[in-house]
């Protein structure tokens, strides 16, 4: 398939950075804090926290609310808060059915059944305005009608994120057609000297059914149109070279045939070829093996002589060698190689191309594969996902690579990144990807010399990531 790539415009990458304090702190009075982990991952952003409650009392007709508060500047968000009530305070709220002082998303214990220690835990939507953010603990004492007594704050972290370039995704150009093949090979038995079909002859059942089995495998679906079903046959080197063409050609047209028989396809989607003698099958074997004369055979395989010359110098000068290559090579030479050539439909609505890649993604092309990505956000699971996918449908596709390599980037897989840029070729943009790593990794050495070879590349946001790396480092 002839690749033709474009440059989408940059997608911010801001994966998951991490602020974590396995240290216990008394942050206000009567509480402890520990296992503290502010956490980002994509569009959202997760606190985690022990709170340790064993020294808090609370008087039988007060309540005593605990807050995390996000803030930074004029900004700010209370997360769910945890109340702890005396024994009259809990019960007011119980007999009157109102929701706890905080509302419905409190964590609410009764004082004389609290536990020593909760585990917090809450997942918010991120906002730029939380880079930088300080986390504290905010405790409100009441007593009864919501009479506020005192309050008290207490600071348990920052949120900073460290510095992540823009990532550049390529958008592999939309195949016009998009032309696939299954191939294999069927060893089809032949009585002596004939060219005859016989579908319960030795192991022709199971030889046959592969081929129908690749057809089967697409003349079913909906999506694909077959537009050649082509076969090769070959015969071994034992006999005369005339008398083995007639047996590859009589041999060949008897599977087409066969197979025309069962399918009825339309004139001219079955086409044939054939090769009287597997020559190369037999070097390949001949080359892997650790037969004496081992390479004396070979420079006779490969020599100029008159095939049937060629081989009765085999079987007369290597007897034993002809006869063990005899009984375990040239039956496998008699073969018939297939090839089921198809085009399958493009798919252009995000949905149906989702439904596709969970059901079948070998019928995505890498543009539709990119496509449906475009529907998820950066660094979600989704997101990953489809250029996971779209990689190992393409295994050996730069653009595929590096796609994967910068959602790999994304979720912090920094490994897992170097592994895919390694088969992303030198493309101006697996350059400036490589100088994306390596700021990852805090090489920033290397990531200058990267960003200023893509730079003079023509990547415009190589410039940009320089400047950036500069503001970043002195932050």
């Amino acid at each position: 398939m002839k690749k033709i790539y474009s440059m989408i415009i940059a997608l911010l990458g801001m994966g998951t950075v991490a602020q974590a304090q396995t240290a216990v702190q008394t942050v206000v009075d009567g509480v402890s804090v520990g296992d503290l982990k502010i956490e980002r991952n994509g569009g959202y952003m997760a606190v985690d926290m022990t709170l340790g409650l064993k020294d808090l009392d609370v008087d039988g007709n007060r309540a005593v609310l605990l807050t995390p508060r996000l803030v930074n500047g004029g900004d700010s968000l209370d997360l769910p808060s945890v109340g702890i009530y005396g024994r009259r305070r809990y019960y007011f709220y119980v007999r009157n059915g109102e929701s706890m002082l905080s509302g419905k998303d409190e964590k609410s214990f009764k004082a004389s059944e609290k536990p020593d220690d909760i585990a917090y835990h809450n997942i918010v939507s991120y906002a730029d305005w939380m880079n930088g953010a300080t986390l504290s603990l905010h405790r409100s004492d009441y007593g009864c009608c919501h009479t506020l007594l005192a309050e008290q704050d207490g600071e348990l972290g920052h949120h900073r994120e460290a510095f992540f370039p823009t990532l550049v995704y390529m958008q592999p150009a939309a195949e016009t057609v998009k032309h696939r093949s299954l191939e294999g090979s069927a060893f089809i038995d032949f009585p002596v000297d004939k060219t005859v079909i016989y579908p319960d002859y030795r192991r022709n059942t199971a030889e046959l059914g592969k081929i129908q089995a690749t057809i089967d495998s697409v003349r079913g679906d909906r999506d694909v149109t077959i537009t050649q079903v082509w076969l090769k046959g070959y015969a071994s080197p034992e006999s005369p070279y005339a008398h083995n063409k007639e047996l590859a050609v009589g041999r060949t047209e008897a599977l087409k045939k066969y197979i025309q028989q069962l399918y009825k396809f339309e004139e001219g989607i079955i086409s044939t070829d054939y090769e009287p003698e597997d020559w190369a099958g037999l070097r390949r074997y001949v080359e892997q093996t650790n037969l004496d004369h081992r390479t004396e055979i070979l420079a006779l395989i490969d020599s100029d002589m008159d095939p049937d010359a060629k081989e009765a110098k085999i079987k007369r000068t290597y007897p034993e060698e002809y006869r063990f290559l005899l009984q375990n090579c040239y039956p496998a030479l008699r073969h018939t190689d297939y090839r089921i050539a198809y085009d399958i439909r493009s798919y252009s609505d995000a949905e149906e191309i989702a439904r596709v890649m969970r059901e079948q993604p070998q019928k995505l092309s890498l543009n539709e594969f990119y496509l449906v990505a475009r529907q998820y956000e950066p660094g979600t699971d989704e997101f990953t996902d489809v250029f996971e996918t779209a990689v190992r449908m393409y295994p050996s596709d730069e653009t595929a690579n590096l796609n994967a390599a910068n959602a790999a980037m994304r979720r912090g897989d920094l490994d897992g990144a170097e592994r895919y840029l390694a088969k992303a070729g030198n493309t101006p943009e697996a350059i400036y990807a490589r100088g994306a790593l390596a700021i990852r990794r805090e090489d920033y050495d290397a990531a200058r010399r990267y960003l200023n070879e893509a730079k003079g590349l023509g990547v415009e946001q190589a410039a940009v990531t320089l400047d950036e790396l500069d503001h970043g480092r002195r932050k």
